[in-house]
């Protein structure tokens, strides 16, 4: 009697699992990991709704009050944008500013990207002169401008010491006038020049070697590579740095405040000082923020630009 062989037994289905449901549980995920995430953010953005937000929203609405310290504000309306457009500081105060932007584009501006172009061909020590490129920028604003303002002494300062050792005429520097606020821009330039230059070599090493090998090969010296192929590439760095720069070189205040005191004769007064000046010199808080208000607005406009070009270029 042949014996039947028997089937192993088999594991038991199991059950299916209950279907999920179509978008509720989704959306319940999706909500619960922006809550999660708004949760981490929560300590940043109460840090930036304290010291950014709220002070910048009260400087719009002091603008339109009579704000003295001790006394209840008073709605004023217009008032002191009124009187702040017929201060004589004023027109002096926006020519300066505006004159230091441009001095600092023309000078700060390409100083930065020829001086990124000669690291970028150096074959050998490059880690050191990168580090004595960037050194100012480690330096703190303040010492840096005490340090210019006895660089710029007319007595007994190193630059009128070092023309007189080259038996060339002194100048009066950060004293003058006329040299004032040149003397300014090029601190600023040396202040910021490490961090522009970084990013600007940064850029050039991006640069794909063909196109310079395709260019040599068509017979280009090196000022036609730099037109053709370098500036082309880094258009759009170019384009960045500027517009950040204007928005940086518009709001300049160490320099005038530590080395020259908006002197001489109101050469130097930009409007940041001057609304330092209507601040903590005259008390006048609604002036400062009428100040700082037409400024916000000018400068809007720059930082909307700038946010415009690299969303472009995002997309591009």
């Amino acid at each position: 009697m042949t014996k039947t062989a028997e089937r192993p037994p088999t594991a038991a289905t199991p059950p299916a699992p209950p279907p999920a449901p179509a978008g509720g549980g989704r959306g319940r995920r999706a909500l619960v990991d922006q809550v999660r995430a708004y949760g981490f953010l929560l300590g940043g953005l109460i840090c930036f709704a304290l010291f950014s937000w709220y002070p910048a929203i009260r400087a719009v609405v002091i603008a339109f009050q009579r704000y003295t310290p001790g006394s209840a504000p008073e709605w004023i309306g217009t008032a002191n944008f009124r009187r702040v457009l017929h201060d004589p500081e004023f027109g002096a105060a926006w020519r300066n500013t505006l004159t230091f932007t441009l001095l600092a584009l023309l000078v700060g501006f390409a100083v930065p990207f020829v001086l990124a172009l000669v690291l970028n061909e150096l074959r050998h020590a490059k880690a050191f002169f990168r580090v004595v490129v960037y050194l100012p920028v480690m330096i703190p604003p303040v010492v840096s401008a005490l340090l210019w303002k006895w660089f710029y002494d007319p007595g007994a300062g190193l630059a009128n010491e070092t023309l007189r050792a080259l038996h060339l005429p002194t100048s009066n520097w950060s004293n003058g006038t006329d040299t004032a606020l040149v003397s300014l821009v090029i601190v600023a330039t040396w202040a910021n020049l490490g961090g522009t230059v970084l990013i600007y070599l940064a850029a050039l090493q991006s640069i794909p070697g063909e196109l310079y090998e395709a260019a040599e090969l068509d017979g280009a010296n090196l000022l036609q590579r730099i037109r053709h192929v370098t500036v082309p590439q880094t258009r759009f760095v170019i384009l960045m740095l500027m517009l950040l720069q204007i928005i940086a070189t518009m709001q300049v205040f160490t320099e005038p405040f530590v080395i020259t005191g908006g002197g001489p004769e109101s050469a130097t007064v930009t409007v940041l000082y001057l609304i330092y000046k209507y601040a903590f010199l005259y008390n006048d808080f609604g002036g400062a923020c009428a100040l700082s208000v037409m400024l916000l607005v000018l400068l809007g406009a720059f930082s909307a630009l700038y946010l415009r070009l690299t969303r472009s270029e995002g997309d591009a």
